[in-house]
């Protein structure tokens, strides 16, 4: 049903304000002694961009209107943030702008490997703007800005489930776990679920979202484990996949897949009907993009099933940063700037369509761009990410991501790989990750 006039008039208002509101903040740049803060050479400048991302379609029109040359890296996720680890120990370059994700703020901002943006952009209007903003900030210092706004969600196949007989979408695990065998049983698609078992951090995040479907979380606020008894929410979780895989729900071959390459492969040419903790924006972004997808206009968001019912969403986001040892800050800071422009970021999550989207590009980081993204009408689920994003998003870990992230998830997602190939029990695998923590909390 569309909107009233009235109604239709409210939005448009309320959007073109949040675009102002936006806009103002990051045009706003406070004093301080570094290159950007007092101008500093751009044009003519080239500089480095290396994130997980293909480059935006429309990069020529920041090139043309900075005279800023972009010399653009998409690398693959995992592997970025080996090279932005190795690139910081070595005080070497590597990049003027790159990735800083939500899961390695604490380590950033500890070891200084990136400079602080708070002379660039003001916090509380950031705060107002940014949905997911404090993922980025510690002790006040803000270490990135958010690049876009990312929650774990569930896809489903709604022409497989139809095709099975299922009228209703899941709201329970237990209900959903009997439409996909009914949807095996009947032929509709041999493996239908996606779960990627290669061992790197999708796997790990894809049990966070699980263990919060199952009514828990990984790791309390002090960062002990609540994951040991075999109660625990994230016993259970673990339990829950790994036996989905040996039971042949999920496609043998994603135990060497990463989540990208589950989702292009598996998802997009219909060799799987469901994805538990996909990625929002990817529908938009990879299902519903003609030239590499078989199901378009076919998947669709549903609320996470639960234990007992809708169960919450967990904030992924990422983030953009200027590493310390960039060698064009000012230029970096007006590119971070023109990339978080509202119309930028509805575009890359397809308010423009396919052509004018970013793929694997979730949601827009700002609310003006989530809004502009809900009102184009091109994207589907856009209205029901937005009602995610604001009533059932919350943090992976209470407390913020520990420093020590990175080996706490190195041994999640090598021991739940190894659990899935058969290598060690679950019971083992809990244990062994149970045990890093122990180190590494000491």
């Amino acid at each position: 049903m569309k909107p009233l006039k009235n109604e239709r008039r409210r939005l448009a208002l309320v959007t073109q304000a949040a675009i102002a509101a936006v806009a103002a903040l990051l045009a706003s740049a406070c004093g301080g002694g570094s290159p950007a803060a007092s101008g500093g050479p751009t044009r003519g400048v080239t500089i480095n961009v290396a994130l997980a991302y293909p480059a935006p379609p429309n990069l020529s029109q920041f090139e043309k209107a900075t005279g800023i040359k972009v010399n653009w890296s998409n690398i693959q996720w995992d592997d970025l943030q080996t090279k932005i680890a190795a690139a910081a120990e070595a005080h070497t370059y590597f990049a003027d702008v790159t990735d800083v994700d939500w899961s390695k703020t604490g380590e950033y901002y500890i070891n200084k490997w990136f400079v602080p943006l708070n002379s660039y952009f003001k916090l509380p209007a950031l705060k107002a703007e940014y949905p997911q903003v404090d993922s980025f900030i510690r002790k006040g210092v803000l270490v990135g800005v958010p690049s876009d706004a990312s929650m774990m969600v569930t896809t489903v196949n709604t022409a497989d489930f139809r095709k099975a007989g299922i009228t209703a979408m899941p709201t329970t695990i237990s209900q959903y776990m009997r439409d996909l065998a009914q949807i095996r049983q009947r032929g509709v698609v041999v493996h239908p679920l996606g779960i990627p078992f290669a061992a790197a951090e999708g796997l790990s995040t894809y049990w966070y979202e699980t263990t919060a479907a199952f009514g828990g979380s990984v790791l309390s606020p002090s960062y002990n484990p609540l994951f040991t008894s075999p109660s625990s929410p994230g016993y259970q979780a673990m339990e829950w996949m790994v036996h989905a895989y040996r039971s042949g729900l999920v496609p043998p071959a994603n135990v060497n897949m990463t989540d990208e390459q589950d989702f292009e492969t598996n998802a997009a040419h219909n060799l799987t009907a469901s994805v538990f903790s996909d990625y929002s924006g990817d529908v938009s972004t990879i299902y519903d993009v003609p030239s590499q997808s078989r199901v378009v206009g076919e998947v669709s968001y549903i609320p996470t099933p639960g234990k007992s019912g809708e169960a919450p969403n967990l904030a992924n986001p990422d983030g953009i940063g200027i590493p310390a040892q960039a060698q064009h800050v000012a230029a970096a800071v007006k590119f971070i700037k023109w990339f978080d422009e509202p119309a930028n970021q509805a575009a890359f999550a397809g308010a423009g369509g396919p052509s004018k989207a970013i793929a694997g590009f979730p949601l827009p980081a700002n609310k003006a761009g989530l809004q502009m993204l809900v009102q184009s009408g091109k994207v589907q689920g856009a209205a029901m990410m937005a009602k995610l994003l604001e009533g059932h998003s919350r943090a992976i870990f209470p407390g913020g991501a520990p420093p020590w992230y990175a080996a706490f998830s190195h041994a999640v997602y090598t021991n739940l790989h190894s659990a899935a190939a058969g290598q060690e029990t679950v019971h083992q695998a809990i244990a062994a990750i149970a045990s890093q923590v122990a180190s590494l909390h000491g």
